[in-house]
């Protein structure tokens, strides 16, 4: 895929996949989250081979590619290259934000901010398109994680002017506050993939979007 600046609408379910060593398995979840509309995926696997992680990325980005989705690969610039995806997502440790810009070209950059808005504007100058702001509530995957409440959806969207990516905990039941706080996208993992209809979960969570609030949706930027 070429690294070609495109414009991408950072609104809606954003799909963390889980840890999961079966390929085939992984493939037919990540399709079931895209028929529930999943806006974007990230491949995250922390601990599986770099062989794995390859054929997996590799896999994951043609299935996104071919439902014109972004496929984003959590922490590794390489991985991301190499697999043809759509982007990478770095946390604290995983480089040099400014770096990464460069290796990556027009390809997607998000930056985890934590419960730190600074981060996030730091996280601009250095050219991120887009930063996640969490654990927005208590996590599972991340029991853990320093809170943020969800004040600084809105705060980071103000220092930053990019889009914004609520993380941590988040449910059908919850998704609705972050959204009504400004959150552009939402990333569950748990709540889409644990779920016994993968689709219907993530047809759940995705529907939040085109709610009528009660409460003003923020609109996202296009990158």
């Amino acid at each position: 895929m070429s690294a070609e600046p495109r414009a991408w609408r950072l609104r809606g379910l954003y799909a963390i996949t889980p840890e999961e060593p079966d390929t085939d398995l992984l493939e037919r979840k990540v399709r079931a989250c895209l028929d529930g509309g999943a806006a974007a995926v990230q491949y995250r696997a922390k601990t599986l081979s770099k062989a794995l992680r390859a054929e997996q990325a590799g896999r994951l980005a043609a299935l996104c590619r071919s439902r014109g989705i972004p496929f984003i690969v959590n922490d590794d610039v390489e991985l991301a290259i190499a697999s043809g995806a759509d982007g990478v997502h770095l946390g604290r440790d995983d480089g040099d934000v400014r770096m990464a810009r460069e290796a990556l070209g027009g390809r997607l950059l998000g930056v985890s901010c934590y419960d730190q808005p600074a981060r996030a504007r730091a996280a601009a100058a250095a050219g991120a398109d887009h930063v996640a702001i969490g654990s927005v509530f208590m996590s599972a995957t991340k029991p853990g994680a320093v809170r943020a409440p969800l004040a600084l959806i809105g705060e980071a969207k103000r220092v930053a002017a990019l889009p914004v990516v609520a993380i941590g905990g988040i449910t059908e039941a919850n998704a609705g506050q972050a959204i009504d706080a400004g959150a552009d996208m939402v990333a569950v993992i748990s709540a889409v993939f644990d779920a016994a209809d993968v689709e219907a979960a993530a047809r759940a969570i995705a529907e939040k979007f085109n709610e009528e609030p009660g409460n003003a949706r923020a609109q996202s930027r296009a990158v």
